[in-house]
Formats: structure tokens, C-alpha cells, sequence
């Protein structure tokens, strides 16, 4: 499987799993909060740490996000581009984000699909604290009270990012975090296979180097940044398979939809998840 190449030292752990207890997370994100603020008030509220809310509907004005770029240097393998700041402000169609905090305080990471008023949706990584709610956002996930995402330098790819953090070791779901060239499916398979989950589904955002589908498309871009629109986790007559549905934004913008390839999609920078098991698990 192919690699990207980051500037620093490789990491000895590869993936950081939490075992916790998820309860459910929902609440309207008012105007006149910044984005950042009326998901933290939400989970807050709920008593939660970390986890992730997903969020259709509803507006920001102003909006501002970013999308996937190459590095400008050697100190990065990838980038971002110049804030996209559209005069129409952006309304949600899709988009997921992570919840934990950094220095202290909340913080999130979020990837989704907007409608800015031009020609087509757009897609990208959202500003959350640039970013003011002009009409109510209804946002739903899972949080935990005991685990979380925290933000922390990570030296071997030269950026600040989310780590699973936490001390739980029994729950219902796992706050998840894969490194760079690790496939992301078998990534999950091997941590809900060690948690005990047999099935259950995946929320998450992160980057892949170079998405394959099934269907064999491939998207020829060393940075992205994707959406899980649909994730799965069953157990199969071969074992363990995570399904997942994606949505992929390369450097140009372009919008790509499909089910990534098992075994054949190696993270990029970072993959954050939450996974719930079925009850009956």
C-alpha cells in the first residue's frame, strides 16, 4: 500500500482506542453564537466531554472554511488553503465534527458539504470560531463524560491534533484516533475487534492519500479531506468488515461520493471516529 511521508519520527502507537460509555447528544445551535460556541453549549449541557454531533440544516453568517492543499514547504506533507469566505454565508447540508478541547477549553474539528449560493455544494473543513449561526442548527450524535479528544502536538507530522484520551475500559463505544498509512478500514476492524464490538456504526473525518473505491475510482490527490457519510461495522462470514460511505474533497474542490476500498486507503495525516456497538453486543 502506498505511503505519504511526513517530516518528523514515526510513531510507535498507530492507533489510539478509548473504551467509554456514549450517550445521546442533540440540541439547536442558536444565531448569533460562533459555531464553536453553540457546540460546546450542547455538550456541555449534556455533560459530555468529547465525541461527535452531525449537523444538516441550518446556516452560518458569516462562514468560513478551508479546503486540502499541498505543502507550501518540507515542514508539512499537506497544507490548507486561503479561508473561503462566500458573501451568501454557507447552509449545511451535511457535515460531521469531532468534539473534545484544546488548552482547556472546547474545541472541534469539522468536515461537511454546504450550499454557499454558487453553482454547486461546496465542501471543506469548517472555521468553527469564524463561523456565526444566522438561522438554528439542529446538531446529533454521542458524547461521553469520561473520554475525549484532546489536542496535542504531534510531532511526526508537524501539526497540533485530537488523541483519543481517557481511562474508561468498559462502555458501549470507542473514541478512536488512526496515525498516517494505516488503512482506515482495517483500522477499525482491529480496534472494535479488540473492544469486544462485533457491529455497530462509525461516524468520523479525517484525511485518506489518494481514496480508492470499490467501484475502482481513485482520487488522485495526496490531500484530502473526507466525510464519513455512512459507516457500518458487521460481522461478515470472513469477520469483522467496516463499510464506508465517504464524501472526499480534493485541493480543486472537487466534490467525490462512494465506499472506500478495504485494505487500500491509507490515512493521510489524521482519521478521528467514534464507533457505537448494537446493544446486543
Amino acid at each position: 500500500m502506498r505511503q505519504i511521508r511526513h517530516p518528523g519520527p514515526v510513531a510507535e502507537v498507530r492507533r489510539e482506542a478509548v473504551r467509554t460509555v456514549l450517550r445521546p447528544v442533540e440540541g439547536e445551535l442558536q444565531p448569533g453564537e460562533t459555531f464553536m460556541d453553540g457546540i460546546a453549549r450542547v455538550f456541555a449541557e449534556a455533560g459530555c466531554l468529547g465525541g461527535y454531533v452531525t449537523i444538516e440544516g441550518g446556516a452560518c453568517d458569516p462562514f468560513r472554511y478551508v479546503l486540502p492543499a499541498l505543502s507550501p514547504d518540507e515542514e508539512h506533507a499537506a497544507w490548507y488553503s486561503e479561508t473561503h469566505a462566500p458573501e451568501a454565508g454557507g447552509r449545511f447540508v451535511a457535515a460531521t465534527a469531532m468534539v473534545g478541547e484544546r488548552d482547556g477549553a472546547p474545541f472541534l474539528h469539522c468536515h461537511g458539504i454546504w450550499d454557499t449560493g454558487e453553482d454547486k455544494p461546496r465542501m471543506g473543513h469548517v472555521l468553527p470560531f469564524d463561523s456565526v449561526v444566522s438561522r438554528p442548527i439542529w446538531v446529533k450524535g454521542h458524547g461521553s463524560a469520561s473520554a475525549t479528544f484532546s489536542s496535542i502536538p504531534d510531532p511526526e507530522t508537524n501539526f497540533t491534533l485530537f488523541s483519543a484520551k481517557g481511562d474508561s475500559l468498559s462502555g458501549n463505544g470507542v473514541l478512536f484516533r488512526v496515525r498516517p498509512n494505516e488503512d482506515i478500514a482495517t483500522a477499525i476492524e482491529a480496534a472494535c475487534a479488540e473492544a469486544g464490538i462485533e457491529s455497530g456504526s462509525i461516524h468520523g473525518i479525517g484525511s485518506i492519500y489518494e481514496p480508492i473505491f470499490e467501484d475502482g475510482r481513485r482520487v488522485n490527490c495526496l490531500a484530502t479531506e473526507i466525510d464519513i457519510e455512512n459507516g457500518v461495522l458487521e460481522r461478515t462470514a470472513e469477520g469483522l468488515r467496516a463499510r464506508l460511505d465517504v464524501a472526499v474533497v480534493d485541493t480543486d474542490g472537487v466534490i467525490y461520493h462512494g465506499r472506500l476500498a478495504r485494505g487500500d486507503n491509507p490515512v493521510g495525516v489524521t482519521f478521528e471516529l467514534v464507533i457505537i456497538g448494537n446493544r446486543e453486543d
